[in-house]
């Protein structure tokens, strides 16, 4: 029955319309879906959200996907994804998002997903698409976006000039330099326009100065 329901179903991560479908020639689906979750050979992630128990998967599955579809609309940002671009050296356990509806939190089986709140027009720009060998694929901040919702998001800091904005990534952040003098200062600026951000201006500015000490070094 696993083997139908392998073929069935390519990736690791599914949802339960997808589940439901693969089950279809079964007189009652659900029952057999329960049984699943009592065996062990799916396991539910949130309702609706499944993934293949260890016995029966292909390849590990994707948190990062996961993390798209157990709410949406959302991509991956602040600390998570500046891990993921090598800015910051802490790894993070923790997969963070932003989304547009009200901040959450998700504990599940898989690990700890946590959402921010930001506006709609922040939200439409600076997102990537990552695409997996599976061919799933995630949505992803940009660097520069993923360190603006990050700023952003951490709203007791008060920075005022482009000093206090170097202090507050290097030293609370522990932003890597080089990774920040690689970012694009146009991008950041445009950002910064979308969320309406003085201390994303600063960023930008910021960023100007490091790329341009870096080309007269080159």
């Amino acid at each position: 029955m696993m083997e139908e329901l392998r073929a069935k179903i390519a990736g690791e991560e599914f949802d339960y319309h997808a589940l439901l479908d693969s089950l279809r020639e079964y007189s009652r689906p659900r029952d057999k879906i329960t049984s699943l979750l009592r065996q062990g050979a799916i396991v539910r992630v949130k309702k609706g959200i499944y993934v293949f128990g260890e016995r029966y998967r292909r390849r590990p599955f994707s948190t990062e996907v996961l993390a798209n579809m157990i709410c949406g609309p959302s991509y991956i940002s602040l600390d998570y994804a500046l891990h993921y671009y090598g800015l910051i050296p802490e790894r993070v356990e923790t997969v963070t998002s932003v989304t547009i509806s009200r901040g959450k939190r998700f504990s599940t089986p898989v690990g700890l997903f946590i959402y921010h709140s930001i506006s709609m027009k922040a939200y439409q720009i600076g997102i990537d698409q990552v695409e997996l060998e599976s061919g799933h694929f995630f949505l992803i901040a940009t660097p520069e976006k993923a360190l603006a919702d990050k700023i952003q998001a951490d709203r007791g800091t008060a920075v005022r000039t482009h000093a206090e904005m170097g202090t507050y990534l290097l030293d609370s952040l522990r932003i890597d330099p080089d990774g920040l003098g690689r970012l694009n200062p146009e991008t950041i600026s445009l950002i910064a326009d979308h969320y309406r951000s003085r201390k994303l201006r600063l960023l930008s500015g910021l960023v100007r100065r490091l790329g341009g000490k870096r080309e007269g070094h080159e």
